[in-house]
């Protein structure tokens, strides 16, 4: 009667020993979602590569303790079972174990909490922007206004399964997409129209919740051009599934003439300066 359940173990053993010996195609992509993704997304933003160095380094240290504690049930199940020692020990205290496991786990939470606290830091301390852009959450759409460059704003939504060209990624594209120049500063005022919402690019590393009456910031810089998908990541209604974000990175050239289409589409004045360039410049 155990052989089926034997055989299905195996099954299943093997079939999970196939999908990690083919990784290649599974590790995470970046700006978007990978089919049977492991991992985290790959990073876009320092911040974003400090976090993914950060969840490495957390996995080592769980992975000991698992290991650890697996070597120490084997133990007292194979050396202190009542076959292999018939009469117990009546050991009640060991001061020098009760020292190593009280010193031990402090030492972990310590190593654990410095990077901790410098990742915060890294992500809640804004830098100075060279662009600032505000991301209003609707229901079920997210709007983009662009103080800096005239204060043009425009409305974001989904494209619909038939109308998806090849290569866009369902339930990620966008209508209009936010634009930001490559390797710049970009702060990103967030706030929410009527519910709670939650503004969230994984490649970014940034993820913050939109709050009617609230607002929020947050902070990226990309460091590649590209599309980076992200979604609303609050419950905020029937259609909170259908309502992604998407920002395109592009260099400073292609940031200014989309700037400039985008206020004269709006009626303004195409000839004042682009904020992004002359912030460059200042520096």
């Amino acid at each position: 009667m155990q052989m089926p359940v034997f055989s299905r173990l195996s099954a299943y053993a093997a079939a999970v020993g196939a999908l990690v010996a083919g990784t290649g195609a599974a590790l995470a992509g970046i700006g978007q979602p990978s089919p049977w993704e492991l991992g985290l997304q790959e990073a876009g933003s320092p911040v974003m590569a400090d976090i993914i160095s950060f969840h490495n380094f957390l996995l080592w240290i769980i992975t000991a303790i698992t290991a650890f504690v697996l070597v120490l049930l084997l133990i007292v199940m194979i050396r202190y079972n009542a076959r292999a020692n018939p009469t117990p020990s009546r050991t009640t205290h060991n001061a020098v174990v009760e020292i190593i496991w009280t010193i031990v786990p402090v030492i972990i939470l310590v190593a654990i909490a410095i990077p901790s606290f410098r990742l915060l830091f890294v992500q809640l301390d804004n830098p100075t922007p060279d662009l600032t852009i505000k991301a209003t959450g609707k229901q079920w759409y997210w709007s983009y206004n662009y103080p800096d460059n005239g204060n043009f704003e425009f409305d974001s939504l989904i494209v619909e399964d038939k109308d998806l060209k090849p290569g866009q990624p369902r339930l990620l594209t966008v209508d209009s997409e936010m634009v930001v120049p490559v390797n710049k500063v970009v702060h990103v005022l967030v706030t929410g129209a009527d519910v709670i919402h939650s503004f969230a690019v994984p490649s970014f590393g940034i993820k913050i919740d939109a709050v009617p009456g609230r607002l929020n910031d947050t902070w990226f810089k990309a460091t590649s051009e590209g599309l980076f998908h992200g979604q609303c990541s609050e419950l905020c209604g029937k259609d909170h599934a259908f309502m992604p974000i998407t920002v395109r990175v592009v260099n400073d050239a292609a940031f200014a003439a989309w700037i400039a289409t985008e206020k004269k589409n709006a009626g303004l004045n195409s000839a004042a300066p682009i904020a992004v360039a002359a912030a460059g410049a200042a520096r």
